[in-house]
């Protein structure tokens, strides 16, 4: 069994939802990632994602656009971010999944990208600006290396298409909360609840259901696991936590712990 299956698995059998935490690889430097993940993993997140930084992030509002930006400045490449996972995975018990645009495994190669995520402990990748119509070599080498291939679903996503991407999904469905890019919201809309539960009729028995885009608050992640979800992503607010504190890792450190803490407790 894989890393990401055994994992909700565990969440099964404890009644749990899952917390899938998300921060910029390399905000606000490299060397910080490791520790800003040992704390998020302290603080009970059940499954890590660590995004690549690129300089078209198309799908992200303006926090996770910022922490792109300090994360290239620092130097941060799509190889050392696969180095960072080898890191962490020697200290942390979760799988950790990896977010990247096409254009950097692009030009790496498929090959190579899947040969070298795999040598260093990436359990699935996220694709956001992969359609599942162009991704049949990509799934290939994915599914040769026994790496997960986790792909987005939105509310605007038809019935037909849903069928598929559920097909070529694995791990969890990526399912986007809202029409629009990442970033915190005030409340989980009506559409929100909506697509969960179309999206479980498709999910349920063949893969977990995991929601993101506009959750920040506990409530929400409450809301959502309630709605039908199996999982809650939550990333702009842990990014606007690190941007919050730059310049002082120990505040990073304990506020990032202590919130995803209160995260975590609205899954049990």
């Amino acid at each position: 069994m894989r890393a990401l299956a055994k994992k909700f698995s565990q969440l099964r059998e404890r009644g749990e939802g899952g917390l899938i935490a998300y921060v910029t690889a390399g905000d606000p430097s490299p060397s910080m990632t490791p520790s800003i993940v040992r704390a998020i993993v302290g603080g009970g997140a059940d499954i890590i994602e660590l995004g690549i930084p690129f300089s078209d992030p198309i799908a992200d509002g303006p926090t996770i656009q910022a922490a792109t930006v300090r994360a290239l400045k620092a130097g941060t490449r799509p190889r050392m971010v696969l180095e960072m996972v080898e890191e962490v995975k020697r200290e942390v018990n979760v799988p950790v999944v990896i977010l990247s645009y096409y254009n950097p495994i692009f030009r790496m190669g498929l090959k190579n990208f899947f040969e070298e995520a795999s040598a260093r402990g990436v359990d699935g990748v996220v694709v956001p600006d992969l359609p599942v119509e162009e991704a049949s070599e990509y799934k290939e080498f994915a599914e040769s290396y026994e790496v997960d291939t986790i792909f987005l679903a939105a509310p605007s996503t038809s019935t037909e298409r849903m069928k598929k991407i559920v097909e070529y999904t694995s791990g969890f469905l990526y399912l986007v909360s809202v029409f629009g890019v990442t970033g915190e919201r005030e409340k989980i809309q009506d559409i929100t609840v909506e697509t969960i539960r179309r999206a479980a009729r498709f999910t349920r028995g063949r893969v977990p259901l995991a929601v993101g885009f506009g959750v920040s608050k506990p409530e929400h992640v409450r809301s959502i696991l309630e709605s039908g979800a199996d999982a809650a992503i939550v990333g702009s607010r842990l990014v606007k936590i690190v941007e919050e504190n730059l310049g002082n890792e120990e505040k990073i450190v304990k506020a990032l712990r202590e919130y995803t803490w209160k995260l975590k407790e609205a899954t049990r």
